[in-house]
């Protein structure tokens, strides 16, 4: 069993997540926070496995206080809630410990897929999320090659960059690794690379990752 914890300042929110985590089988809604006060003291108290984060709310907010929980809580997963048009991109959740990242528009089987995923250790990043990363934060890119991929194709990409391997984005996305094979083959196609190796390079020198290439 999943044991989870829902994170937002809005009651209505958090009634409508969990009207629909109750009805899966292997997920436990284990309490509800307003604040991220509050979700500090409730994971010491309840232990969750994940915790759903909305990302803007009063006090220290979901960012610093994901930092704060995975500091008393290294094992914890967070999926990070987002509105997309004013929020972070992902990198800045990632740099905090975050393994999820929705918005709240997302399908309801999308959230269950993201709290499936990061308790297995899996990263995952919704499709909405995905592309408006790639639409968004680069469109002062003007020939940037990662907006001729579709939502799915760049969830795909990103997940690949993450380091995870065919099954591993198969588990998450619940596809078969078959059809992550096709995604992977047509990422390769749409950005002219051959492998990893080179898509890792082209992600790095257009702003997708941002350290420095030790290995490739």
């Amino acid at each position: 069993m999943i044991r989870v914890l829902l994170v937002d300042d809005h009651e209505l929110v958090r009634t409508g997540v969990k009207s629909i985590l109750t009805q899966v089988p292997d997920i436990s809604v284990v309490g509800e926070a307003g604040s991220g006060e509050a979700a500090i003291q409730m994971v010491q108290q309840d232990r969750p496995d994940v915790v759903l984060m909305d990302v803007n709310m009063p006090g220290i907010g979901g960012i610093e206080a994901t930092r704060r929980l995975l500091r008393i809580a290294p094992d914890l997963k967070v999926v990070a809630l987002t509105m997309l048009d004013n929020e972070p991109f992902p990198a800045r959740l990632n740099e905090v410990g975050a393994m999820g990242y929705l918005t709240k528009g997302c399908p309801a089987d999308e959230m269950i897929q993201a709290i499936r995923s990061v308790f297995r250790g899996q990263p995952f990043v919704s499709s909405d999320v995905a592309r408006k990363h790639i639409l968004t934060d680069w469109k002062r890119h003007s020939a940037t090659p990662f907006q001729g991929l579709s939502s799915r194709e760049t969830q795909v990409m990103l997940m690949i960059l993450e380091g995870q391997r065919n099954q591993e984005i198969s588990d998450g996305l619940s596809l078969s690794p078959k059809t992550v094979s096709t995604y992977r083959q047509r990422i390769y196609e749409k950005l002219d690379v051959r492998n990893d190796v080179e898509l890792t390079r082209l992600a790095y020198r257009h702003g997708i990752l941002s350290d420095k290439v030790d290995s490739v």
